[in-house]
Order: C-alpha cells, then structure tokens, then sequence
C-alpha cells in the first residue's frame, strides 16, 4: 500500500476546515455574531503570539536566523495585529446597536415644567 503525500493529506484537512468554517459560521443566530466576533479576536492573539515566536526563532546550533521565518513572523504581527484592531472597531459598532437610544422630549412636556 502506497502513502498519501503529506502535502495531499494537509490540503484536504484545510479544505475540510474551510467547509466546516463556513456551516458553522452561517448557522450562528445573529444574537450570537458579537461573542463569535470576540473568539475571533482570540484566535488572533495567538497569532501574534506565535508570529513573535517565529521572528525570533534560530536555526539551531549556529544561531544565524533564518531571513524567511523573521519575515513571516514580521508579517504575521503585522496582519494579524490589523485583524484585532478591526475586530474590536466591529465589535464596538455591534455592540453599540443594543444600546439603546434617547429621545428628546417634546416640546410641550419641556414648557409645562
């Protein structure tokens, strides 16, 4: 029996994960889009996380840094700090929705007191 390339094996766990991602996302009631907005917003902090990890990662005994993980590191704080910026301006919109709104008092109410 032949072996599945790994490459082969990992596109088809992301392609499953981009199916799975969409069913769950478009099955969430809208009350719930605020809290799914926060966990989003998670998921990007640990990205920076590990974006933190791999620019300051080595390559091994002879401590010389590989120029490409610096860069997807870079750019992985960079977008990924742009993505939690925005989730917390869209989540403060959304959240401002259910606030509610006061009215001005009419005219007459105003003058009899």
């Amino acid at each position: 029996m032949e072996h599945v390339d790994p490459t082969v094996f990992r596109l088809a766990i992301f392609v499953l994960a981009i199916f799975v991602g969409y069913y769950v996302v478009w099955s969430v009631t809208p009350a719930l889009h605020t809290p799914l907005m926060a966990v989003t917003n998670a998921i990007s902090s640990v990205i920076v996380v590990g974006g933190l990890i791999a620019a300051a990662a080595t390559a091994g005994d002879s401590g010389a840094t590989p120029w490409i993980a610096k860069g997807a590191g870079v750019a992985a704080v960079t977008l990924a700090s742009v993505n939690i910026f925005g989730g917390f301006m869209v989540t403060r919109r959304m959240l401002a929705m259910y606030k509610k709104k006061e009215r001005p008092k009419p005219a007459a109410e105003t003058k009899a007191a």
